[in-house]
């Protein structure tokens, strides 16, 4: 595993974010659909796994094989950009503007959400032998976890939608790490190691993301569960949404660029000034 220095990898998600604030908006919306269909068939997988084995800790340990393959293969999740792009015009790159930013956000949104779709109609076909039948045992548990996660928000009320905001912020502070610890190596298997950890974490705890919440959901309306478009979005995804653009931002996007990109003059003399790490 080639570590790669936090200086170095903070430059590489300044440089990033102004990459995709530059995509055409074709590039933007395959890379996004392919990254919210990816996602979602990886969410799909691990409810497979959790019914069949009964077990939800193998499933989190699985799960971050779908986030290593879009990253890997260069797609975009909303939850990323939400990060990156913004550095690229705090840092006054020329020609990057909050215009781009959210354009990008815009795009990448619809690109995720048309990939999401695609993967839960397509897992629907199989869940229900092309809606001919009742759903099946993980048909039926993707159902479960829409109304307890929507309705059973909104039954609490406003500590229930403090709940799930605060889900999804830490949701993306564990994600955004995982983007970014992919820039810690230069080695494909140093980067999934990397980006590994932070994705099983948000998983196993049962944290708030918008792109699997995009197939999760609407698969559930499908697949028969007692919730609504409107709770889904009055109650998780537009919450969630911001959550993660919280999460994102502040604890990775903001720390990372305020300490390594932006670094204070040193005050004392106990640092090595050539690798940047405390002398002991």
């Amino acid at each position: 595993m080639s570590y790669v220095m936090p200086k170095e990898f903070a430059a590489k998600m300044v440089d990033a974010g102004e990459s995709k604030i530059f995509m055409s908006t074709k590039d933007t919306l395959i890379r996004a659909f392919m990254a919210g269909a990816i996602l979602a068939l990886a969410a799909a997988f691990a409810v497979t796994i959790a019914v069949n084995t009964g077990n939800f800790l193998v499933a989190s340990l699985l799960f971050p094989v779908g986030f290593c393959m879009l990253y890997l293969l260069g797609f975009d999740l909303l939850t990323g950009v939400f990060t990156l792009c913004p550095l690229a015009v705090i840092a006054k790159r020329p020609g990057c503007t909050w215009n781009g930013v959210f354009r990008n956000w815009g795009l990448v949104f619809v690109g995720n959400f048309a990939g999401a779709m695609t993967t839960a109609v397509m897992m629907a076909v199989i869940f229900t032998m092309g809606f001919s039948q009742e759903p099946n045992d993980v048909g039926q548990r993707i159902g479960v976890i829409g109304e307890s996660r929507t309705v059973g928000y909104a039954a609490a009320g406003a500590a229930g939608m403090l709940t799930v905001f605060v889900r999804a912020v830490m949701c993306n502070w564990m994600v955004s790490t995982g983007v970014v610890a992919a820039m810690m190596s230069s080695s494909v298997s140093g980067k999934i190691m990397a980006m590994w950890m932070p994705i099983l974490v948000f998983f196993y705890l049962g944290f708030e993301h918008s792109i699997v919440n995009m197939f999760l959901f609407p698969s559930g309306i499908m697949l028969g569960g007692e919730f609504t478009w409107f709770d889904y979005l009055a109650y998780n995804e537009i919450p969630v949404i911001l959550g993660n653009l919280v999460g994102g931002l502040t604890f990775v996007g903001g720390m990372i660029y305020m300490t390594h990109f932006r670094e204070s003059p040193k005050r004392n003399a106990h640092v090595n000034a050539d690798t940047g790490l405390p002398a002991e």
